[in-house]
């Protein structure tokens, strides 16, 4: 058939393109290797990168007694700590930490504690949703976000609560009901932070 290109000579062109276009994108060979101590020479500068040390992780303790002062102990000497009524407590398999201040026989007095590692990413998010929905007030103490919100119990006329406190990867979620010892929170973060 006249005027149309046979199927073979077309596809002789496209590969002649292909071959241009790649030896276009090919450096100039002169013959002459590169020498290994000629310096490249960039038209624009590039930033040399600087290397930042990474911190070495928090240690999250393994003990609920030794994370508080004397005052704080002082405070709660009468409350039981994690008696096997109240739920899984201690050193955790994921390398948490959990507390549970609470007499069996009450009602609503205790606190829970929990020391766990979060990510900064979902720790913000989470801080920041209970902020918008739940209304807890944060603020930044100590190199690190404070957030808490207190209330009065549904059934009983006491002070309910949480605090949460991170920074460093690490957590510091507290939830506590007609029993919050002066100092609590600033005891553990002087203790894991120094």
């Amino acid at each position: 058939m006249p005027g149309r290109p046979s199927r073979s000579a077309a596809v002789a062109l496209l590969a002649g393109v292909v071959a241009l276009a790649l030896t276009a994108c090919a450096p100039a060979d002169d013959g002459a290797a590169p020498s290994p101590s000629t310096p490249v020479v960039s038209s624009s500068p590039t930033p040399i990168p600087t290397v930042t040390r990474t911190a070495s992780a928090v240690r999250i303790p393994a003990d609920c007694r030794s994370m508080l002062s004397t005052d704080v102990l002082s405070q709660l000497s009468a409350v039981p700590l994690n008696d096997p009524s109240a739920g899984p407590s201690g050193v955790q398999s994921d390398g948490s930490l959990i507390c549970i201040w609470r007499d069996p026989a009450a009602d609503t007095t205790g606190l829970v504690t929990k020391v766990s590692r979060m990510d900064r990413g979902p720790a913000l998010d989470m801080l920041n949703d209970l902020v918008a929905t739940q209304g807890f007030s944060c603020y930044t103490p100590d190199a690190g976000t404070r957030c808490e919100k207190t209330w009065i119990n549904d059934t009983y006329p006491v002070n309910d609560g949480r605090t949460l406190y991170w920074r460093d990867d690490v957590l510091v979620d507290t939830q506590y009901s007609n029993l919050a010892p002066t100092g609590y929170t600033a005891s553990i973060i002087a203790s894991i932070f120094g």
